[in-house]
């Protein structure tokens, strides 16, 4: 199979994206290693690790090296983990931009900083989530947009530098997911022109695949029809 043989750890694994991508690369025949804030259990074949906080850079080490020592190396990364608010700069709060960027930014380096120890000299793949909106932000999202932006520049620049390791840095940068949560806060969109988790856990996947071995430092958009 596509991912064969392939020790491939997920953040955010317990949500709605993190299960869909986890899942399909266990089917892909992947080893995966689930990771979580919180402790719960993975879709079937992926391995469960204890709850982790992965904006402390210290445990997240300890926990990686965890994973390697158990699996022998790391092969591939997906930093599904982060999170979205919305709220206008001028009945919004400072701790807004601080508390996401924590989440989305802070995660993802400290997650790609343990992980590179344990790529072996062959190479690898780190996948990053950022998002369209980091692109063209709408009102509210200033500081969602801006996280995800940190995102987008964290991929380049990682692809920049490992490119000499044969390790790959993408992201991929989803419209509106179809999940339960964003349609219980969207009642009256068309969820139809949304994208899945399937969907996008697709074009994950294919960034993980020995066929994306030329793409590095992309920041792939996934819309759907939004």
């Amino acid at each position: 199979m596509e991912l064969k043989d392939k020790v491939v750890v997920v953040t955010g694994a317990l949500g709605s994206l993190g299960r869909a991508v986890s899942g399909a690369a266990a089917k892909a025949g992947a080893t995966v290693y689930a990771v979580d804030v919180v402790d719960g259990q993975p879709e079937a074949g992926v391995e469960a690790t204890p709850a982790l906080d992965l904006s402390d850079a210290e445990a997240t080490s300890k926990a990686f090296a965890a994973i390697a020592a158990k699996a022998g190396r790391i092969d591939a990364l997906v930093n599904v983990a982060g999170g979205f608010a919305w709220e206008t700069v001028e009945e919004g709060s400072i701790d807004t931009w601080d508390f996401l960027y924590k989440l989305n930014v802070r995660t993802a380096v400290n997650a790609s900083k343990a992980a590179l120890p344990h790529i072996p000299a062959s190479g690898g793949r780190i996948v990053n989530i950022s998002a369209a909106g980091s692109v063209k932000a709408d009102m509210g999202l200033g500081a969602y947009a801006a996280s995800k932006s940190g995102v987008s520049r964290l991929t380049e620049a990682l692809a920049e530098e490992l490119k000499s390791r044969n390790i790959t840095v993408n992201a991929v940068q989803p419209s509106i997911i179809d999940t339960q949560p964003n349609r219980d806060a969207m009642p009256d969109a068309d969820f139809s022109t949304w994208v899945t988790p399937a969907a996008l856990a697709d074009v994950i996947l294919f960034l993980l695949s020995s066929r994306a071995e030329a793409v590095t430092g992309a920041l792939l958009p996934v819309v759907g029809r939004v």
